[in-house]
């Protein structure tokens, strides 16, 4: 499964509204420019996301974005389901199809195609952004760590 452009900007864009929360909103531009992402696409993400009850904005000199909810408490894998879909790799397995499969119960590969949805969904929905900032910090102290030396 290829994670389209445009998700992975709004995970980037949750991901940010999570690392500042508690603190206040956010501004767009801000999200944009420690994410890299473009100000006018970030706009429509965040529309989006908005629509989609994860984020709400205030608008006004003191306004911004906040997360809706707790980064402990949001899996990456609800906000890629929102963006992307089922994390079905073929339709045949996925939730919303209602198409009969012409090999339906002699299908080798079903089993196959199950079982790596499966997996990636208990990956996604594993990782809350709380998690995500943890590791963060983690990363941070490790690469810090190399960077301890003396001449």
């Amino acid at each position: 499964m290829a994670i389209s452009q445009k998700c992975q900007y709004a995970l980037r864009a949750i991901y940010e509204l999570a690392k500042n929360n508690g603190a206040g909103p956010l501004k767009m531009a801000e999200i944009a420019r420690r994410q890299v992402i473009p100000l006018r696409f970030l706009e429509i993400i965040l529309n989006e996301l908005k629509r989609g009850g994860f984020i709400r904005a205030v608008r006004g000199k003191d306004g911004g974005c906040y997360l809706n909810r707790s980064p402990d408490e949001l899996t990456v894998g609800e906000v890629m389901r929102f963006i992307e879909g089922s994390f079905a790799p073929v339709g045949c397995v996925n939730e919303e199809n209602t198409d009969s499969c012409p090999l339906q119960g002699r299908c080798v590969f079903l089993p196959l195609w199950d079982k790596a949805q499966k997996a990636l969904a208990q990956v996604y929905d594993g990782a809350t952004f709380l998690d995500l900032i943890e590791m963060e910090s983690q990363l941070a102290e490790k690469y810090e760590s190399c960077l301890d030396y003396v001449i």
